[in-house]
């Protein structure tokens, strides 16, 4: 994992440096000019930042950094941080603050929790939880009522109906700042859950989607690892088309609690608002306004079939969003991606040729990134391989893009 060390003292950076270098790939540098060039230039996962620096304070350097790379984890250091310091940082995403001196052991043991948190973000809490039909409303109250147990739960439905965001709800409602992990349950190793992983997650959520297509000789193993030390300080959560597709084994230990995610086609009192919510995240993502919606668009989406429930409603307000130019938002596409097209991207912003050429890159980057992803995302080893990439550097380019490897 990679990880930036701002810190302006030769010596204390180079005694930092050798503490960590074992366990993280490191780039150490003296001033926030430096930091903020290493930021454009390749993608970090963490920053670790004293708090007076030269020409620019840690904390302006923080707030830069959050602007450009919002997933970004970060620590700030000082000696003499005072409260007011601390509460700003919190409050632009610093996941912690270490007083100097620090021991490294302790250094060592904030930056293990906030490697975990890197790794398995808890969900966004600006993720909109749409309840306006009957059947959402009885399955909030459900959420709630499991949120005081530490009961594994298991969340079935038809591919898309928004299994891994009740999930993500849930583990908000236990426990909102505590990690989370989803993992494709097809995709785990022979071995079953990494250890390392499962001790980072301790008192977090792990989350297995699609566990109806993991191999029989993967169930043992998955079964030990919710069984061991590790395995009972995590609450399990779950996913599949329907409880019975499970084998009794996995039933036993993640059937305690059942979900039932009904389709959109039974919910169609939140399509609309589920539009607009994605519609909404989409402007705020890209900083730019939010379109007002053609007359009849409103009975299109009512009167839409919607087969690909939530994930093929995403599909459309991405399709959409990348062809408009204008303050209305273009029409939508014909239901239902396809294994053809053209690749419909928004003209950038005016500029530089250079930076105009960067933000079309950027936009093709997504639109190729979402069509690999259709249909593939419990094989993220598949898609990694199909791109090129391996399957870590893919996760980080996802989390880049806002790209969930779950389902809507």
């Amino acid at each position: 994992m990679r990880l930036l060390l701002v810190e302006d003292k030769d010596s204390f950076r180079r005694l930092l440096v050798q503490a960590l270098e074992s366990a993280w790939e490191v780039t150490a540098v003296g001033d926030p000019a430096a930091a903020l060039e290493a930021l454009a230039e390749a993608p970090f996962e963490i920053l670790v930042t004293d708090l007076r620096l030269p020409g620019m304070s840690g904390l302006e350097l923080l707030k830069a950094a959050k602007r450009r790379h919002p997933a970004l984890r970060a620590v700030l250091m000082s000696a003499f941080g005072e409260p007011k310091d601390i509460v700003e940082a919190m409050r632009w995403g610093a996941d912690d603050f270490l007083p100097k001196p620090f021991d490294l052991d302790q250094f060592e043991e904030v930056l293990e929790r906030v490697r975990a948190l890197a790794e398995a973000p808890p969900p966004d809490p600006r993720e909109p939880w749409i309840i306006h039909s009957p059947a959402m409303r009885e399955l909030d109250q459900a959420l709630s009522r499991a949120a005081d147990t530490g009961f594994a739960a298991l969340f079935q439905g038809e591919p898309g109906t928004g299994k891994g965001r009740a999930a993500r709800r849930l583990h908000a409602l236990r426990h909102p700042q505590a990690p989370y992990l989803c993992l494709s349950a097809p995709a785990l190793p022979p071995e079953g859950p990494d250890q390392r992983r499962l001790a980072l997650l301790q008192g977090g959520s792990i989350y297995l989607s699609e566990l109806e297509e993991l191999a029989e000789s993967g169930w043992g193993p998955l079964a030990r690892a919710m069984d061991s030390d590790l395995g009972r300080g995590i609450h399990w959560l779950g996913s599949c088309r329907e409880l019975k597709a499970l084998p009794e084994l996995l039933r036993l230990r993640l059937g305690v609690i059942v979900f039932t995610l009904p389709p959109l086609r039974e919910r169609r009192e939140d399509i609309l608002p589920m539009f607009r919510s994605f519609l909404e995240a989409r402007a705020r993502q890209d900083g730019r306004p939010l379109p007002g919606l053609a007359r009849g668009v409103e009975k299109e989406l009512l009167q839409g079939a919607w087969p690909g429930n939530l994930s093929q409603l995403a599909w459309a307000v991405a399709h959409a969003w990348r062809a408009t130019t204008g303050p209305v938002l273009a029409p939508l596409p014909a239901f239902g991606p396809d294994s053809g097209g053209a690749l419909v991207l928004p003209w950038p912003a005016p500029g530089t040729l250079a930076a105009m050429l960067a933000s079309v890159e950027q936009d093709a980057a997504e639109a190729l990134l979402r069509k690999a992803m259709e249909g593939r995302r419990h094989d993220p080893a598949q898609v990694a391989a199909s791109l090129g990439l391996a399957p870590r550097r893919l996760a980080g380019i996802l989390r880049e893009h806002h790209i969930s490897m779950e389902e809507e």
